[in-house]
């Protein structure tokens, strides 16, 4: 189920909230073209959570369900993009396909004419710890919605990656996650918080649902995929249910709290 975009010239935006298939890219990638077809076609960019190509489970069996950044489940994200005019961000476990066998946890910036930019989240949770090794680089991109920066799920708990962002040039976070179903005040009050460090737009997309794996530890993600507008005050958002989130971003809004918040001037 979607919700319909407000009338503006700015950019649409789709936060695509859904369960993860856990060790099945394939079943993750048909989702995937699934769920963009039926979106407006008014939208610019669509966000799939963290991990959703393929899952997260912290043993060796992430080996397997990893997918490289130019193989062909991947190449099925490109295909999509191009065939419905949208950018996509997808989490995925990454194979490096070099001899170290590096995983890390991913994120592709993916656009209409498959120029695909890639950021690996810097700061691994918990059990992720055994199973991945963590990125060494910030990453932003240039989208719809301006320069944007690229933030994955923990990292939201690192102020001083947020103040890296922190320039007048960067006009959008966007944020990927699969956060504890336990501790969404957590999550909704980070996202805010991002989005008024840089007086800017931040776009969070989360998995809802749960991991339910033989031999591997349960849990449950709370969803509240969620806007936040550039004063940190909820423009739009989810609660646990699967569906997409869409919305258009107004222009004038960004500009206007800059002016009052003047923390690029002072």
């Amino acid at each position: 189920m979607t919700d319909a975009p407000q009338a503006s010239d700015g950019p649409t935006v789709a936060a695509c909230q859904t369960d993860v298939a856990d060790l099945d890219p394939d079943a993750n990638a048909a989702t995937l073209h699934d769920r963009v077809a039926a979106l407006p076609d008014a939208v610019d960019v669509a966000l799939f959570p963290e991990q959703f190509l393929t899952g997260f489970v912290p043993d060796e069996r992430m080996a397997d369900a990893a997918v490289r950044t130019d193989g062909p489940t991947l190449d099925a994200v490109r295909d999509c993009a191009a065939e419905h005019d949208v950018a996509l961000l997808v989490g995925y476990v990454e194979t490096s396909g070099e001899d170290d066998d590096a995983l890390y946890n991913a994120v592709a910036y993916v656009r209409p004419g498959g120029e695909t930019t890639v950021y690996r989240k810097r700061h691994l949770w918990g059990r992720e710890l055994g199973v991945l090794t963590p990125g060494e680089e910030r990453v932003t991109v240039e989208t719809p919605l301006g320069e944007t920066g690229l933030v994955t799920c923990y990292d939201l708990n690192f102020v001083a990656d947020s103040a890296a962002y922190t320039e007048e040039r960067v006009d959008a976070l966007l944020v990927v996650g699969a956060w504890p179903a336990a501790h969404t005040e957590n999550w909704r009050l980070l996202v805010r918080a991002r989005a008024l460090d840089g007086v800017r737009w931040a776009v969070a997309c989360g998995r809802t649902g749960r991991r339910e794996v033989p031999d591997a530890p349960g849990a449950a993600y709370g969803g509240r995929s969620m806007v936040a507008r550039p004063n940190g005050s909820v423009h739009t958002a989810l609660a646990d249910a699967e569906r997409d989130l869409v919305t258009t971003l107004d222009p004038d809004e960004q500009a206007y709290h800059r002016k009052r918040v003047g923390i690029y001037r002072d």
